[in-house]
C-alpha cells in the first residue's frame, strides 16, 4: 500500500484553509480546490485515492460531482461531507457509491480514521482486481 493521495473539494474557503492546515500536519499528502469543476479537471489530471467532498457547493453540487468523479476514477473513494444533517442526500451519495458521509464540522481524527479506511478500501480493490486480470 502506496502513499495515500487526498482530494479536498469545499466551497467555504476558510473551512478548506483550516482542514488543509491540520492534515498537512500530520503528513497527509493532499490537494485543495473550491468546487466540483476543479475537482472533476483535478481527477482527470492526476487521480487522488480518496475525495473529500461538500455536499452544498455553488455550481455544480455534491452529488453531480460525485458521479462524475466515479466515471473518471471509478476506484476513487468519496466521503461527502455536509453542514446539514440530510439523510436524503446522504442515501443519494451512497447509491452513487459514496464511501461515507460526515456532518461539519467535522472532528480532524475522525476524518483521517475515514480516510485511511477508505484509502484501504480502494488499496483492496486494485489488489482484487490485478490478482484477477482485470
Amino acid at each position: 500500500m502506496g502513499e495515500m493521495s487526498v482530494l479536498l473539494v469545499d466551497d467555504e474557503a476558510e473551512f478548506l484553509e483550516i482542514l488543509v492546515k491540520r492534515l498537512k500536519k500530520r503528513k497527509v499528502n493532499l490537494t485543495a480546490v473550491t468546487s466540483g469543476e476543479a475537482a472533476i479537471q483535478m481527477m482527470k489530471e492526476s487521480p487522488a485515492d480518496v475525495v473529500v467532498l461538500d455536499v452544498r457547493m455553488g455550481g455544480m453540487d455534491g452529488i453531480r460531482t460525485l458521479d462524475e468523479i466515479k466515471k473518471i476514477a471509478p476506484l476513487a473513494e468519496v466521503i461527502m461531507l455536509t453542514g446539514h444533517a440530510n439523510v436524503e442526500v446522504a442515501m443519494a451519495g451512497m447509491a452513487l457509491g459514496a464511501f461515507d458521509y460526515l456532518i461539519k464540522p467535522v472532528q480532524i481524527d475522525e476524518l483521517l480514521y475515514r480516510l485511511q479506511d477508505a484509502f484501504k478500501k480502494k488499496s483492496l480493490q486494485e489488489q482484487r482486481e490485478r490478482s484477477q486480470g482485470v
